[in-house]
């Protein structure tokens, strides 16, 4: 159990006497609730390490870089992924000690969703900012979030060690491209431990206490879950009113579903056992939950026997915007994929499911993720959590279908795109794309979005960066724009988007053909006027990418029953003719006849073997 050193000296007493005393001090007005919103890399969890390390809440034998990045991919990656909590004492200056519950959240685009949830469960926000780069596109995005949840919001100006910081040019970038007061924002750096006393003291003097009543019925908002292989599920909640105590009976409001709470616990950030929550405090129980849909984030949670009157406005579901098929490469893993995608999709309720078939991968899932980095972080942690081997299909965005009998139909697979005489008009998915860059890069972002179908919509100046507005297609974004634009402008530019409309265009079904058989994990949609240019570029590709047989192989691209597109990969030949020596060369004809016909009959009914690196490389858009 990890106690302050300031608790082991006010209170020497062990085990319940230390829940008592904490209980007492539970006032509402020494509790403050707060999220640290930033762009990616900007320092989010290096200052939760700071805070966490200089208040004593894990001794430090225990403390590591990243503490809150539980996962093997967030430290590896250096991305947070999941938003995490911990509650910290602080004794202040004015002789006090506040509780400080901290949700350190994700910065990057496709966890967005983890940010406005978390943004819910608290009431004010540190914007950290990096001192050498300024405002960035995902700052941006973030900060909006806070803003709407109705945050008070404290900014700090961070890696003001750094040589190429200038504190007072990125205040007024603050104040110019966010519109909040940055005059006393704070400056710190989070890496030497610079000026973390001063955003303890913003915390407690700057940002609000909560509200709540405690003699009222409990009302407490389901914030997270995830399962524990020896906790089972494990519910993380804000109480909002009332409190709750280990051995109540509570219900979900939106299942309807009733538990007797088992364990009580808050996180510091290991689990540690409290006898009560009050209003105002975030904690976590468990309650031997056994079903993942019985925990549904943004529920309400309320006594069973006396319950409140109405329950919390929930979270919107998230949206996903990206589609792909997941498929065991044995089809005997099909039942363990299927339990692996259950418990990562309780711990990830922005991630979505079903079932599907294909007649080449067999039994697999149609999964919907908020982007491209949230496809490759599940994939990977289902492949080294569960030990499982995945085929990964090609990502696509839904399309809407309008058919000539005026049904709509949404498209999640190309796969399935019924015969085009049927159809009407087809509606791909819009976005408004936010791009910030340096000058000189300016040229090279507005030829990229030009290149992707895009529409500028607004261009803008903040100092030597530009602020660039684009609508663009979202199947033209959704599988390497980032990595493009990271390319084009050095790694300077950020973006952020939100899915803004459906609109008309003229779409058509790509199918890549190898040996004369559709690959169904290649089949993608596109715009007519760049189908030959995508589909030569893609058969090329396949030609390098996929093995050489014993047989020749043609790799087509069609639309319908047109080719667009042809490239034949030769066949490896064997020396046949090797243990002839000298002799009539009609002995040799003679085996390289038979050679030829072997082959033809092998082409056949031969079997083309794709390499999996090759689906996800044939699609990248090289330009």
């Amino acid at each position: 159990m990890a106690i302050s050193r300031h608790h082991t000296r006010a209170c020497p007493l062990p085990g319940p006497f230390i829940c008592g005393y904490m209980r007492r001090m539970n006032k509402l007005d020494h509790i403050r609730n707060f999220s640290i919103v930033a762009h990616i890399d900007h320092g989010k969890s290096t200052l939760a390490d700071r805070l966490i390390q200089m208040t004593g809440t894990v001794a430090s034998r225990e403390m590591k870089e990243q503490l809150l990045d539980s996962m093997d991919i967030e430290r590896e990656r250096g991305i947070t992924i999941k938003a995490n909590t911990v509650r910290i004492e602080y004794p202040a200056k004015d002789g006090q000690t506040y509780i400080l519950n901290l949700i350190d959240t994700p910065g990057h685009v496709d966890f967005a969703y983890e940010v406005s949830r978390s943004m819910r469960a608290v009431e004010g926000s540190l914007l950290v900012v990096d001192a050498s780069q300024g405002v960035e596109a995902q700052t941006l995005a973030n900060v909006y979030q806070a803003i709407d949840a109705g945050h008070e919001i404290v900014p700090v100006l961070n890696k003001i060690d750094l040589p190429a910081a200038d504190p007072e040019a990125v205040k007024s970038n603050i104040e110019d491209v966010i519109g909040i007061d940055a005059s006393d924002a704070v400056p710190i750096s989070a890496k030497t431990g610079l000026g973390i006393p001063d955003v303890l003291e913003a915390i407690v003097q700057r940002l609000p206490a909560p509200e709540g009543v405690r003699d009222a019925p409990l009302k407490a908002m389901l914030v997270d879950s995830w399962y524990d292989a020896y906790l089972g599920v494990v519910v993380m909640i804000r109480v909002m009113d009332g409190v709750v105590r280990k051995g109540d009976q509570i219900k979900m409001m939106q299942t309807g579903a009733a538990y007797r709470i088992d364990k009580l616990a808050v996180l510091k950030p290991r689990m540690v056992d409290i006898a009560e929550l009050g209003p105002g405090e975030i904690g976590v129980f468990t309650a031997s939950i056994k079903q993942v849909r019985d925990t549904r984030v943004g529920d309400t949670i309320t006594h069973e026997k006396k319950p409140c009157d109405k329950p919390l406005p929930g979270f919107k579901p998230a949206q996903p915007v990206v589609f792909c098929g997941l498929f065991p490469v044995d089809s005997n893993d099909f039942d363990a994929l299927r339990d692996a995608i259950e418990k990562l999709a309780l711990n990830d309720a922005s991630f979505s499911y079903e079932m599907e078939t294909s007649a080449a991968l067999g039994f697999g899932f149609r999964c919907g993720f908020l982007g491209l980095l949230h496809l490759e972080v599940i994939r990977d942690r289902l492949e080294r959590e569960y030990d499982l081997d995945l085929i990964t299909t090609a990502p696509s965005v839904v399309f809407k279908l309008y058919m000539k009998d005026g049904e709509v139909r949404e498209l999640h697979n190309p796969a399935d795109m019924p015969d085009l005489t049927y159809v009407d008009h087809i509606e791909e998915p819009r976005i408004k794309a936010t791009i910030m860059v340096p000058d000189d890069y300016l040229g090279d972002v507005l030829k990229l979005c030009q290149d992707r179908r895009g529409i500028q919509l607004d261009l803008t100046y903040a100092g030597t960066r530009a602020m660039v507005v684009y609508d663009l297609p979202l199947s033209e974004v959704v599988f390497d724009f980032y990595d493009r634009l990271k390319s084009v402008t050095k790694g300077y530019a950020s973006f952020d988007y939100q899915l803004a409309e459906y609109r008309e265009d003229y779409l058509v079904k790509m199918s890549i053909l190898v040996n004369d058989e559709p690959v169904d994990a290649l089949s993608i949609m596109v715009h007519r006027d760049r189908a030959e240019s995508r589909g030569r570029a893609m058969v090329e590709k396949l030609k390098d990418l996929i093995p050489r047989h014993m047989f020749k192989i043609p790799i087509q691209a069609a639309i319908g029953g047109r080719v667009i597109a042809r490239e034949t990969l030769s066949a490896m030949r064997k020396d046949v003719t090797a243990k002839c020596y000298g002799g009539d060369a009609t002995r040799k004809k003679k085996l390289l006849e038979k050679q030829k016909a072997g082959k033809k009959k092998m082409r056949q009914f031969g079997k083309v073997e794709i390499p999996q690196s090759a689906f996800i490389a044939a699609l990248k858009m090289d330009e």
